[in-house]
């Protein structure tokens, strides 16, 4: 199984526009030895040709440019993109398919009905694509359920409710449905290898911990250090009321990832601007180096 990691930013990505934070001043002032991200989102293949794009960020144009075997070169208009699952419905998540509208196909889009809704509602992306290259929906289970995709006869895939938010646009924002937000395993039948995709945890369910001590390469939320982190540039949001699990604490994310075989490959993904790991040579970083777990980067090449 063939893993690209096109972006490994949260929302704003890395420096954010009208950030100065400490990290965001050093990296301008090339004063801090970390790489810029873009906003989250992977793709995955069983041939490195044709790939399944998990969410359509806004930085989509670029991050396809920066991975060339996304774009294979069969004709005059072509694309290694078959289908796209969106694990959410937030804004860093899906602007990105307004980008995709010059597809000379409809795109094949893989989610759940509550983002479905907020998608042809709240923000009605999926509807003003209906006037360009048009969509295909297919609803996604909640429950753990497998299902496949076309092209992709080797791969097979399970998703489950995440305990999360829906975006903040959403007319259920305060009001959480079950499929606002999921995880993702995708299993390759040839070799019997899983990825778990879940850039988005707020809580690690008894669901959450089976798939993760069965899969052998972790993708998981890694947006923020401790819970108050977004205090320090002026916000009073507490990372597990906006649906992330903090890496350090009680609980936290490392805690957990201590509990999974050492054999399994862990990765944190959708960093936050603040996050101090941003920084390689920060003691942050220093204690998830010691702990077995990588911080992802842009352009990342994984094998499963």
């Amino acid at each position: 199984m063939y893993i690209r990691v096109l972006g490994s930013g949260a929302g704003g990505g890395f420096p954010q526009w009208n950030c100065n934070c400490d990290n965001c001043r050093r990296l301008r002032r090339g004063e801090i030895n970390a790489r810029p991200r873009t906003q989250s989102s992977i793709a995955v293949s069983a041939d490195g040709e044709d790939w399944v794009l998990f969410n359509a960020s806004p930085d989509i144009r670029f991050q396809l440019e920066a991975n060339p075997p996304l774009q294979p070169k069969r004709g005059v208009r072509d694309t290694g993109i078959r289908a796209i699952v969106l694990i959410d419905a937030q804004i860093d998540h899906t602007t990105g398919l307004l980008i995709l509208r010059e597809s000379n196909k409809p795109l094949e889009i893989y989610c759940t009905e509550p983002v479905y809704r907020d998608l042809t509602s709240g923000f009605p992306v999926l509807s003003m694509l209906d006037h360009y290259c048009k969509v295909n929906h297919h609803p996604l289970p909640i429950n753990g359920g497998a299902f496949t995709i076309d092209g992709f006869e080797d791969f097979r895939f399970r998703s489950h409710a995440l305990k999360s938010k829906a975006p903040p646009y959403s007319p259920h924002r305060e009001d959480p449905h079950p499929g606002d937000n999921i995880g993702v395993i995708v299993e390759q039948l040839s070799t019997g290898r899983k990825l778990y995709y879940a850039p988005g945890l707020g809580e690690i369910e008894p669901h959450v911990f089976e798939a993760m001590q069965e899969s052998d390469c972790l993708l998981v939320d890694g947006t923020f250090w401790t819970d108050d982190e977004m205090a320090k540039v002026g916000s009073d949001k507490k990372a597990r009321e906006i649906g992330h699990l903090p890496q350090s604490g009680p609980g936290g994310m490392m805690e957990v990832l201590s509990r999974v075989p050492a054999s399994t490959r862990k990765i944190l993904i959708h960093i936050n601007n603040t996050n101090p790991i941003l920084d390689q040579d920060s003691p942050q970083r220093r204690q998830l180096e010691k702990a077995g777990i990588e911080v992802a980067y842009d352009t990342m090449e994984i094998v499963v």
